[in-house]
């Protein structure tokens, strides 16, 4: 039966898909961990009090990059080229998502509107990173090899994506929210573009590697899009809505360190 949990387990049980699979998750990470580490560097003074906030948050990428790194090593691997079609950081800056690289580069403080930018496109992709995590943790919390870095991860995200709300709703209440809401619109309707083709690169390299049939190929790029003409007419929407969190404050204190696997 073709299911998540049997798709994943596939992957997980082969030595090439595994390096490749963690290879892509820590590259994005790693990224994510160097993008907040300047947008923190370069907060304006009128927003001072997100900084350590910021900062917090690409620790934790970071750290999710050295798990993943880990845990190829862990099975005696070594990580493997990112292939550029299956690079979801960079394709979401291409397409204009986000605060771009070159302005993250230079040393000029951002502008507020920078900061609703910035904040708008992490709440729509710890969106999805923390669905993503959630239906790991769903099936592999108690795996042996992979569990304890899932959980971690998958919490980790959920702080993220609390923080992103909280963030944007005292942004909205300050007199932002018309920005907020079309900003997070634009970012929700290219986020599940580049996250289809993304999806669709990454089965057809995971295809090859594992020996998959055409017709098994054609029916998993069959679902990917299936998912996508529901998220361009109604799924985008729950990337955009914004209310409290039950986690206050979730990335208020210092970043949790990953000793076991860094």
């Amino acid at each position: 039966m073709l299911s998540a949990k049997s798709l994943f387990q596939e992957i997980l049980d082969d030595d090439e898909s595994f390096a490749l699979f963690c290879s892509i998750a820590a590259s994005g990470e790693s990224q994510g961990g160097w993008e907040n580490a300047r947008i923190a560097a370069l907060v304006p003074e009128s927003q001072h009090r997100l900084a350590p906030r910021i900062a917090r948050h690409g620790a934790d990428e970071d750290k999710h990059g050295r798990i993943f790194n880990a845990l190829i090593r862990k099975r005696g691997l070594e990580p493997v080229p990112v292939p550029p079609e299956t690079d979801y950081t960079m394709l979401l800056e291409r397409h204009g998502i986000g605060l771009a690289h070159d302005k993250l580069k230079g040393e000029e403080p951002l502008t507020v509107p920078d900061i609703v930018t910035y904040l708008a496109h992490s709440r729509v992709t710890e969106q999805r990173a923390s669905e993503q995590m959630a239906l790991l943790r769903r099936h592999f919390a108690d795996h042996p090899d992979i569990g304890r870095a899932v959980k971690m991860i998958s919490n980790d995200e959920d702080n993220h994506l609390a923080y992103c709300h909280e963030e944007l709703l005292r942004l909205a209440h300050a007199g932002h929210g018309r920005v907020i809401q079309r900003t997070l619109r634009e970012c929700a309707l290219a986020e599940i573009r580049v996250y289809r083709d993304v999806s669709l690169a990454v089965m057809e390299h995971m295809g090859r590697v594992l020996g998959w049939s055409a017709a098994r190929s054609a029916l998993l790029a069959a679902g990917i899009r299936a998912v996508y003409v529901y998220e361009r007419a109604a799924g985008w929407r729950r990337m955009v809505s914004l209310r409290m969190p039950d986690r206050r404050d979730a990335l208020g204190g210092p970043a949790t360190t990953a000793p076991e696997f860094a």
